[in-house]
């Protein structure tokens, strides 16, 4: 697994994308964007993110005078699928590679920019993760196993995230999104109590934390309006806000206050079927209230938090999750082993063990049944 340079752990370190734009019609700004970086670019996206923003990012690029050429992703973030795309690309030199599309889409992006020495920047259509503000791609194998994280020098030179595609998205996309970042306040907060280190290397700042907080009240106070804008196909206040955010805090949140057992969960969830193919904020969504169940928390609070998660159709067990049954011992197990292999498990107060894993999953599963 590639990590970033070393830093020594008693140093606090906080670092972010260099620009974040966001608003309806902000993909119309990204050519001036790009141009402050370098004179060529190269849009890399999946057909349907191509079909979706293509002509106007080339319009975009060309009324700010950036020569732009295209590559086109398959869907499959496997080491062969960057080096296909890299060898494509080489030839036109872009200093800039516009990474378009989901987490997919845009962790390729990624990936080929740092094999090009190209700086990045993201283009979300989909408020699913917080990839965009990340400098962390995954890589996976032929047969969609995680084979490692990556990290770029740096985060990306700039975000832009037009707030109108992401309104004409699915829905379920969004509740992924709200999965993701809902689970950072108590993740952040958990690693902190474990003087665990952020995605670089340090110790998180009291600035991670704020942001954290941040994060979740705005989650809570904006996602049942926002999820009807969505259904509207329209933007509207309470939408922005709920992107800012599922995008922007929730990441600078992870990689600078770090994650814990709510992230963990998504190495058990994925060694299952039914719960492996759910989206990674649903498995995050589903990891938090096992998290809190390790935490003691009480029941008023447990209750109260199932009833959000109810009203906007986030996963109480893993049957709703997609397991589509009640789990078996041995998935339990499975799911409690396999989390127990993340290193963000580390991250948490207290020792944990597959056992007391497997022990919150049953609780969260009962409670569900009660």
């Amino acid at each position: 697994m590639s990590t970033s340079p070393a830093t020594p752990s008693l140093l606090r370190v906080f670092g972010a994308p260099l620009r974040y734009l966001q608003g309806p019609g902000a993909l119309d700004q990204l050519g001036a964007q790009v141009a402050l970086l370098a004179p060529s670019a190269v849009l890399i996206a999946d057909r349907f993110v191509h079909d979706l923003v293509g002509a106007r990012v080339a319009a975009s690029c060309q009324a700010s005078g950036v020569a732009l050429s295209t590559g086109e992703f398959s869907g499959d973030i496997t080491p062969a699928e960057v080096q296909r795309l890299t060898e494509q690309l080489a030839a036109a030199k872009p200093g800039v590679v516009i990474a378009a599309g989901g987490g997919k889409g845009i962790d390729v992006g990624k990936a080929v920019a740092r094999a090009l020495g190209a700086q990045v920047v993201t283009v979300p259509t989909v408020a699913s993760n917080d990839a965009p503000t990340s400098k962390i791609f995954v890589l996976y194998d032929e047969h969609h196993r995680l084979l490692s994280v990556e990290h770029l020098a740096h985060n990306p030179a700039a975000v832009v995230v037009d707030t109108a595609l992401i309104a004409a998205a699915p829905v379920k996309l969004l509740l992924a999104g709200i999965g993701d970042a809902l689970s950072k306040k108590f993740e952040v907060e958990r690693c902190a109590a474990a003087g665990g280190l952020n995605i670089y290397g340090g110790l998180g700042t009291q600035a991670a934390l704020v942001l954290a907080d941040l994060s979740y009240r705005s989650v809570r106070e904006h996602a049942e309006p926002a999820i009807e804008a969505v259904r509207r196909a329209t933007t509207d206040a309470h939408l922005e806000s709920l992107v800012e955010a599922t995008v922007l805090l929730s990441g600078l949140c992870f990689e600078n206050g770090g994650l814990s057992v709510s992230h963990a969960m998504t190495r058990g969830l994925s060694a299952i079927a039914g719960t492996a193919s759910s989206l990674h904020g649903l498995q995050v969504a589903y990891g938090l209230l096992v998290q809190l169940t390790l935490e003691e928390r009480d029941a008023a609070f447990m209750a109260e938090l199932r009833g959000f998660y109810g009203r906007i159709g986030l996963p109480q067990d893993l049957n709703e999750l997609g397991l589509g049954r009640a789990a078996s011992e041995d998935e339990i197990e499975t799911i409690a082993r396999q989390t127990m292999t993340a290193p963000h498990v580390r991250n948490f107060p207290t020792t944990l063990s597959a056992e007391r894993i497997a022990g919150a999953i049953r609780q969260v599963e009962a409670a569900r049944l009660g």
